[in-house]
């Protein structure tokens, strides 16, 4: 179960990849999830899919529980529907979340195997002290009640496993990174990018939020020389920034090279974008993994990322450049060795494709019906 589902977000994609897979391979898998798509502007909706690849999905309404200074998503009925299922197993995603609570004391009282993937994120550090207290007491209660009833918690790096080890019971600990459809990204040929692509540009691909550190990347763009100044593609969701980095492009004089693209429905559109880039940047605060980053990778354009999260364990040594996160010098010297013909992008290239065949979806989903089959006992 997730809390939004066949939506943007690296979370959705993990859930929706897996669970295809796994009822593919001819288990039978069911999604639970709440009517909400887009979390930052409670955008909650109707009409949505009963059946998505394959994988029928049961929508719950969600509500606020609202806890000071935090927000508790509830589904109502989610309980008695988990209690009536008849599963052998319980797997929900996403930590701080109602839903994770209400799956473990289903699973308690039932004595059905619970999973847990905890996609753990630390506090931004534009949260203020308060704030930052209020996530570390909920991390606690989390670690004290549904992370000592769930059988197994899964992760995607070493990095948030050690994170996770501070709160909650370290040997139910599994680390099980996501993937990339290579499939998926095989056939060039096939796909069409939107028109009006500028030449040689840097690509941004992402939720346009406050914790992606795109300010830092506007402001690297504007200390390269005007006459050698790439243009910056930033595709995604905007998540409120977007008209602070337009201002902010403006005052600096970079405005007509920075292009936002919106969010891309059609894969096709945003497969192509990504092969016509120069290079990728994700210059985040952190990320828990980066999907993004395998896309670029099976793309084949080199990278540049902050040394933040678990992007160090995803790029490895020689997979992309990694860079000091909000260091404006640092990401300006990274997006001109991207944008020119330094004799190390093909390196990163080939060391990005030997690395992206590594995590598949497909070995992503077996690991996961191995643990299922596991706990469920055979």
């Amino acid at each position: 179960m997730t809390l939004r589902f066949d939506a943007p977000g690296g979370v959705e994609t993990n859930v929706r990849e897996v669970a295809k897979r796994v009822r593919a391979a001819g288990e039978d898998v069911r999604v639970f999830a709440s009517d909400l798509y887009d979390e930052d502007r409670w955008d909650r909706r109707t009409g949505y899919a009963p059946v998505v690849d394959g994988v029928p999905v049961t929508r719950f309404p969600v509500v606020r529980r609202a806890i000071p200074g935090v927000t508790m998503p509830m589904w109502p009925g989610l309980v008695r529907a988990l209690s009536e299922s008849g599963a052998d197993v319980i797997h929900a995603h996403s930590h701080r979340y109602g839903h994770v609570l209400q799956a473990a004391a289903v699973a308690r009282r039932r004595g059905i195997p619970l999973i847990v993937s905890t996609h753990y994120h630390p506090a931004d550090r534009h949260e203020g002290r308060r704030k930052r207290g209020l996530l570390r007491v909920q991390d606690q209660v989390f670690g004290m009640t549904a992370y000592r009833v769930a059988r197994a918690l899964v992760v995607e790096t070493e990095l948030e496993a050690r994170l996770l080890r501070e709160f909650a019971p370290s040997h139910r600990i599994r680390v099980i990174p996501p993937g990339v459809d290579l499939a998926e990204w095989g056939t060039p040929e096939a796909d069409r990018a939107p028109a009006g692509l500028p030449e040689r540009y840097l690509l941004y691909a992402g939720r346009i939020a406050s914790n992606k550190g795109l300010p830092t990347i506007v402001r690297a763009l504007a200390r390269l020389p005007a006459d050698d100044r790439p243009p910056l593609v930033l595709l995604g969701r905007d998540w409120g920034e977007r008209s602070g980095l337009e201002a902010l492009a403006a005052s600096l004089g970079v405005r007509d090279q920075v292009r936002f693209l919106g969010h891309l429905e059609d894969r096709s559109a945003y497969r192509a974008v990504f092969r016509g880039a120069r290079g990728f940047l994700l210059p985040s605060e952190w990320e828990a993994f980066g999907l993004v980053l395998l896309e670029a990778m099976a793309a084949g354009i080199p990278i540049a990322a902050s040394r933040a999260g678990g992007v160090p364990e995803v790029l490895g040594e020689s997979a992309g450049q990694l860079v000091p996160y909000g260091d404006e010098a640092a990401w300006a010297d990274a997006m001109q060795r991207l944008a020119g013909e330094d004799p190390r992008r093909t390196g990163w290239v080939e060391a990005g494709r030997r690395r992206v065949a590594e995590l598949t979806w497909d070995r992503c989903a077996e690991r996961h019906r191995a643990l299922y089959r596991e706990l469920a006992g055979g």
